[in-house]
């Protein structure tokens, strides 16, 4: 007889979905380890701090290491990230007992003041990690070309139900051979309406169709590429933002 599953099922979410309120759009970002979560939160925060108002909670098992990349990047002031050390498995904190991510978002909304989005990053885990709706409002879902072109095909609810998927890190696909046409014919299969994008932040550091679908949840949001009137008045440029490379050549 097999032994009884230990982990919640990853479609029952025991909490309530947040309240649809005037406050920040909160999307959850999760993947695999290695998949390029946090290099894309740093690509987004360059890309659309200039003219948005922008605020990060990562979160890591043991360490605050994702936190500390985007620090030592300088992808946005301290002040704007908060660390979570989940001391569990990574989907707890995100679907199970998100407290700890309740009270890091609440700190930034009383520190900062308004704010028009906050990422929620969890630690890396498979492809079964969702986020609750009572913690986020859109979930990210985040895989990389070197596992292999099957991976959308194995499915799992991070895969099949996240509100976008990203397939990424694209530019290693001839290395590794996969297959592209593949990946994006099986997760069409397996997510039928719901969108998939392709990236390479080696060929784009802005994250351009990612930056688009999180620009098009905020009210009044500039087209990516472009800064509000109050930026442009205040001498920012989008493109000098975008432009920065990472310090650390092992995120990708």
């Amino acid at each position: 007889m097999p032994a009884e599953h230990s982990h919640p099922h990853p479609h029952d979410d025991p909490h309530h979905p947040l309240p649809q309120t005037r406050r920040a759009v909160r999307i959850g970002i999760g993947g695999p380890v290695g998949s390029g979560k946090t290099a894309l939160v740093a690509a987004l925060c360059r890309s659309m701090s200039a003219d948005l108002r922008l605020a990060v909670v990562t979160n890591d098992i043991y360490t605050t290491e994702d936190a500390d990349f985007l620090l030592r990047n300088g992808v946005l002031p301290a002040e704007r990230i908060r660390a979570v050390e989940t001391g569990c498995c990574p989907h707890t904190a995100i679907r199970d007992d998100i407290s700890a991510n309740l009270d890091a978002i609440e700190e930034l909304e009383e520190s900062l003041g308004p704010l028009d989005v906050i990422l929620v990053e969890s630690g890396g885990d498979n492809l079964t990690a969702t986020f609750s709706k009572g913690l986020i409002d859109r979930q990210i879902f985040v895989v990389d070309v070197a596992g292999g072109d099957k991976v959308p095909r194995k499915g799992g609810p991070g895969v099949t139900s996240a509100d976008l998927l990203v397939i990424n890190k694209t530019d290693l696909a001839p290395l590794v051979g996969a297959d592209l046409g593949v990946m994006e014919r099986d997760a069409a299969a397996r997510r039928g309406d719901l969108p998939t994008v392709f990236l390479s932040l080696v060929e784009d550091r802005a994250a351009g169709p990612v930056q688009d679908w999180v620009r098009a949840l905020v009210p009044g949001a500039a087209a990516s590429g472009a800064l509000s009137p109050a930026a442009a008045a205040s001498g920012a440029t989008a493109s000098a933002v975008a432009a920065t490379p990472d310090s650390d050549p092992d995120r990708r």
